[in-house]
């Protein structure tokens, strides 16, 4: 195994678009002497596919760690700063620091490595590929419990995206703590009131 391939992090984060959760990033250092079949964009993945590939990458990787930013930091430093700041925890989490990360999209977070910012690396990069995976399988997961603490909204179904029967939830159910209050709908709603 070389170091140039065992030293480089994929990085991508999920949950930019929702009006309700944290944002979510995962940093993955993939093992070649032990590859993953499938990997693509978390996105053109079925929910079944996402389970079974987060469970391989979790035992095959050579690393990986998750790292978040919360509602708070979303609507205090705005969505872009919160999603560079997940995925700079995200690395930052990881047992050592690589020599690269690449980081899908074309921002990148503040890192003590090298970093390449590449548009679209989740469809075309494994390593990013597993981060996406890894990162929305994590967020979906939590958001299915969150749905259990705050009923009514549905976001066990569309994960905090503003679906018509979220936008109806937060309509007859106002604003919840885990909403983000900068969010257009959610800071509407809250001028409302």
């Amino acid at each position: 195994m070389s170091i140039e391939t065992l030293f480089v992090a994929g990085v991508d984060e999920v949950g930019r678009g929702p009006l309700a959760g944290p944002v979510v990033a995962a940093a993955v250092i993939l093992n070649p002497e032990r590859p993953i079949e499938g990997l693509a964009d978390s996105k053109k993945l079925s929910e079944k596919r996402r389970e079974e590939l987060a469970l391989l990458i979790r035992e095959r990787a050579h690393s990986w760690c998750l790292g978040r930013a919360e509602v708070e930091e979303i609507d205090r430093i705005n969505i872009l700063q919160a999603s560079l700041l997940a995925m700079q925890r995200a690395v930052e989490g990881l047992p050592f620091l690589p020599h690269l990360a690449q980081v899908d999209g074309k921002h990148a977070p503040n890192l003590a490595c090298k970093v390449d910012a590449i548009i679209g690396g989740d469809s075309h990069v494994e390593a990013i590929s597993a981060a996406s995976i890894i990162a929305k399988v994590a967020r979906d997961h939590e958001m299915v419990e969150l749905d259990a603490h705050y009923p009514g909204y549905g976001l066990a179904k569309h994960k905090g995206y503003p679906t018509k029967q979220h936008l109806l939830g937060l309509q007859s159910l106002g604003v919840s703590p885990i909403h983000r209050r900068s969010f257009g709908p959610v800071k509407r709603l809250l001028d409302q009131s």
